[in-house]
């Protein structure tokens, strides 16, 4: 009886996550269209000055409405300010939303930048939005029920070697030091001795959304900033990838790195990364 009732409790508790998602596609939809309505394709910052300038005014523009948008649909969830935050959240519901994912690139007239929202429950994400409105792109999961672009069911590589491998990774957060920046610089040294073709771009989360739609066949970061990692780490895992630590972990909010890929490259991923 007492499976049943969690059984229930939770198919219970997906339908009610469902319903939220759909709310939670308006809100980062209307303010992706006011990223969009910021976006010039011939934008050059002059210098680092500038450049910080406009990343902030993209963020003061558009955090406003996402978080007030996002707090209304679920008045007991916490909202998490810090973009760069790391590791585990306190017990109970909270946004990890970035209002311009891939912000640089917005600023600077190229294409890879989104609006993310996701819902972590007890440091469970549960729930995600990623929204490119240049692309006209929508990717949407609920844990248990699958991941999606504009409504289509994703699927992850089925790759089974990375000696036929695209690969990904990212840069360090500025300012977080020389060790850090070594362990990337060795990854990527490493990594070109055993996949096809290794790239390094940002942000995290369109890296991870081409995981899950099986362009590209892994990526993996050293680091773990929650807003770049919480929804690509749901929408892949829900288009049946494998989210784990460089040493084969399952990767949690806690975990210091992080690789996804086809579960069948997840171990040869982490021969590669477990000793740097």
């Amino acid at each position: 009886m007492q499976t049943q009732n969690h059984h229930q409790q939770k198919n219970d508790q997906q339908k009610s996550d469902q319903q939220l998602l759909d709310d939670t596609v308006v809100a980062v939809r209307q303010a992706a269209d006011l990223l969009l309505q910021r976006f010039k394709p011939d934008a050059r910052p002059a210098d680092l000055p500038q450049l910080i300038k406009m990343i902030e005014d993209n963020d003061t523009a558009v955090t406003g409405q996402l978080r007030a948008s996002l707090l209304a649909l679920r008045p007991g969830a916490q909202w998490l300010d810090d973009e760069k935050s790391s590791g585990p959240l306190p017990a109970g519901e909270w946004w990890v939303a970035d209002p311009a994912e891939g912000n640089v690139n917005h600023i600077h007239g190229t294409t890879e930048w989104a609006v993310t929202a996701t819902l972590v429950r007890d440091n469970v994400p549960v729930l995600t939005v990623v929204a490119e409105p240049l692309a006209a792109k929508l990717y949407t999961a609920v844990l248990g029920g699958g991941a999606y672009l504009n409504g289509q069911p994703l699927r992850v590589s089925q790759k089974p070697s990375l000696a036929a491998a695209l690969v990904s990774t990212g840069q360090a957060t500025p300012g977080e030091g020389k060790l850090a920046y070594s362990k990337i610089g060795q990854s990527v040294t490493v990594m070109l001795e055993h996949a096809l073709l290794v790239r390094m771009a940002v942000p995290a989360t369109m890296q991870l959304v081409q995981v899950a739609t099986g362009q590209l066949d892994a990526f993996w970061q050293h680091g773990n900033v929650l807003s770049g990692l919480v929804s690509g780490a749901l929408l892949v895992t829900e288009a049946g990838g494998q989210v784990t630590d460089w040493t084969g972990k399952p990767w949690t909010l806690s975990s210091p790195n992080f690789i996804a890929s086809a579960p069948v490259m997840n171990g040869q991923l982490v021969a590669v990364l477990k000793n740097i």
